[in-house]
């Protein structure tokens, strides 16, 4: 699968979604502009120190993603009519979110609005937080491909199963 930030603001989501990506085999693209620095203390807190062995990708823009990464696309907003629940995910589509502050820009969502999802939530909630929503619909799409190659079953470690 492929996670894909477009223009992130905050580092200590991005550092989440990172180690997010790299607990699931996931490849994280990231579109500039950023709102910090890849050195950024928070990030590499947040991202542990798994950031080394992600899969990461930078763009200039979304027309250099767009024109780099063919694929099946879905845009994650809550402008969206459809659940994030109610597609069918493939290994390799990408799942998309916009920044923080203003999520994906309404004409990228009017030009693919059939491809737009949405996480089900109270109404009157502006939305769910970045890092939180990129593994709600990630760990639907692995859900959906019955985990890939993810380790399913965990052992005690102090006591004998």
């Amino acid at each position: 699968m492929n996670i894909v930030l477009v223009e992130p603001e905050i580092p200590q989501n991005t550092g989440n979604i990172a180690r997010t990506c790299r607990a699931t085999g996931t490849a994280l693209h990231i579109i500039k502009p950023m709102g910090f620095s890849i050195d950024d203390k928070k990030l590499k807190r947040a991202g542990l120190d798994y950031w080394h062995e992600l899969d990461i990708r930078y763009y200039e823009n979304l027309e250099e993603f767009f024109t780099k990464c063919p694929g099946t696309y879905y845009f994650c907003s809550t402008k969206a009519k459809k659940r994030h629940s109610d597609v069918r995910y493939r290994d390799g589509d990408y799942l998309i979110f916009g920044k923080e502050t203003k999520g994906l820009p309404e004409s990228l969502l009017h030009a693919h609005y059939d491809a737009a999802v949405r996480i089900p939530m109270l109404s009157g909630i502006r939305s769910l937080n970045l890092s939180n929503s990129a593994a709600i619909v990630l760990y639907e799409a692995l859900r959906q491909q019955d985990y890939g190659e993810l380790e399913s079953n965990g052992h005690l470690t102090q006591y004998e199963d």
